[in-house]
């Protein structure tokens, strides 16, 4: 902080030299603080005019702890609001109630919304669409919950997380709803979308997009391909089949499809 108010006068303490200002030092202030070591005192230097506005440890901060920064990670790290609360108290001897705990987190929501909602761009060349599925324990229950992601690919050929939504279970439904959303967003066209199989799913997206290109995303057709081929022969399948979905044209691709189905059918037919 000393530096800083050396920034703030335009001179070192004691060499001011033919420097012209009516701002000088005009001693020090204690302040004592909480950080995760404990409480300390340090003594701020004040300048004569009250210009100073120390950026290490802002005015009327008395908190540095980065509290609320850990346990927004911790929540984030799927902990539950008590079990944040005892490992504040065992690694820093920090008491925060449960309670509080809630409301620090709650902070993000407001962030997030904002996120959810933002701008987006009016057109993506390509957007893929995919669920996450995962286990959350949620009053004393384990429950499935399902993270919606939809990353698009801009007309730059840059990746952007465009949502992420939690739901219950994977659904059209859900899906058509997040599609609106996006809309309302800005995104007007959208020239190819990549998806599973799930029922329902070309259906909501025509609905939204009528005139997108709808394609199967390949690891979800190579894992579907793969449930025919037994454990031993997967390998080499899997091998062979890459010169398919690696083809530049697709009469290459389907010429490449005659030769796995020459080398690899007749295993695959007896399975």
């Amino acid at each position: 902080m000393e530096a800083e108010l050396d920034a703030t006068l335009g001179y070192q303490k004691n060499q001011k030299g033919g420097i012209h200002t009516d701002n000088k030092r005009n001693g020090h202030s204690p302040k004592n603080l909480k950080s995760q070591y404990g409480e300390f005192q340090v003594d701020v230097p004040r300048d004569r005019n009250g210009e100073f506005e120390p950026k290490l440890i802002p005015k009327y901060q008395r908190d540095i702890s980065g509290i609320e920064e850990k346990v927004i990670s911790l929540y984030a790290r799927g902990m539950s609001t008590q079990d944040i609360h005892d490992q504040l108290l065992d690694l820093y001897g920090i008491e925060l109630s449960a309670e509080m705990v809630s409301k620090i987190t709650d902070k993000i929501l407001p962030q997030v919304k904002e996120w959810q909602t933002r701008p987006l761009n009016p057109v993506y060349p390509f957007v893929f669409m995919d669920c996450i599925h995962y286990k959350v324990r949620e009053d004393g229950r384990i429950l499935s919950r399902s993270a919606y992601v939809v990353l698009g690919v801009t007309v730059d050929g840059y990746k952007e997380i465009l949502s992420i939504t939690v739901g219950a279970n994977e659904s059209s439904k859900f899906w058509l709803g997040m599609l609106n959303d996006l809309k309302n967003c800005g995104v007007k066209d959208v020239l190819f979308f990549c998806v599973d199989g799930l029922p329902g799913f070309k259906e909501a997206i025509q609905a939204v997009h009528p005139q997108a290109q709808i394609q199967r995303c390949v690891i979800h057709m190579l894992r579907n391909s793969f449930q025919y081929v037994n454990y031993r022969g997967l390998k080499k399948f899997s091998s062979n089949f890459k010169a398919v979905y690696n083809a530049p044209t697709e009469e290459a691709a389907l010429a490449e499809l005659e030769g796995v189905k020459e080398t690899r059918g007749k295993k695959v037919s007896r399975k």
